[in-house]
């Protein structure tokens, strides 16, 4: 009898070892749980502030990846819209400007006249990537509503325009008259200074990367101007 008895009580003996040592590990495991639900729960309490504190670095690697790559597609259809040349290191340029004015270009406002705007399409998108506002006319009559109704940082004008030889010189002349101090890019296919050329040019230019420099130069000046 004794023997029997023995002999049952080892299992229970063996049960509660295991059963201690099934608690151990419970315990043990504890503070790692609680440490995940902490984890869980100051991430779910302040992602919105991690989120916002991450977004502009974000739109920093953006602008440093994708939209250098299609800033340099866009800026390529241009120039193929072009009758200039240009090299490749005034392209590496341009593209190095546009990659570091990111912050001058957004927001800015620019109102473009050409009667013919297809040809001026990627740039038109180029300068919208970057974050401006892009207005375009096709004609003096068109752009007088607009620029006398909104403050631009830029205006960019052809200077044929409907048969007329001379249009965007004379708009400028309406700018006056309207006292609307805005500077103004001339871009076209074909620009001869001696034809008229006005104090309110700012630049002349039938080179699409010139183009981009001169509107990051008048973005920087507005925005120091602005300070």
């Amino acid at each position: 009898m004794f023997r029997e008895v023995v002999a049952k009580s080892v299992p229970v003996s063996d049960d509660v070892g295991m059963s201690d040592a099934l608690w151990s590990k419970l315990i043990g495991t504890v503070p790692a749980v609680l440490w995940v639900a902490f984890a869980a729960t100051v991430y779910f309490t302040l992602r919105g502030t991690i989120v916002q504190r991450m977004v502009p670095r974000l739109t920093a690697v953006r602008a440093l990846g994708v939209e250098v790559e299609l800033a340099g597609e866009l800026l390529d259809r241009a120039q193929d819209e072009s009758t200039t040349t240009v090299t490749a290191t005034a392209r590496r340029t341009a593209l190095g400007r546009l990659e570091h004015a990111a912050d001058v270009l957004r927001g800015g406002k620019l109102l473009w006249v050409d009667d013919r705007p297809e040809g001026n399409a990627p740039l038109v998108e180029l300068f919208r990537t970057a974050g401006m506002h892009i207005d375009v006319a096709l004609s003096t009559e068109e752009a007088t509503p607009l620029f006398r109704r909104r403050p631009y940082d830029i205006i960019v004008s052809d200077i044929d325009r409907d048969g007329d030889r001379q249009a965007g010189i004379k708009m400028l002349r309406l700018l006056e008259q309207h006292k609307i101090d805005v500077p103004v890019l001339i871009y076209t296919g074909r620009f001869d200074p001696e034809r008229g050329v006005d104090r309110r040019i700012f630049a002349a230019t039938t080179a699409p990367v010139e183009l981009v420099h001169y509107v990051i130069d008048l973005m920087e000046r507005a925005r120091l101007g602005s300070l």
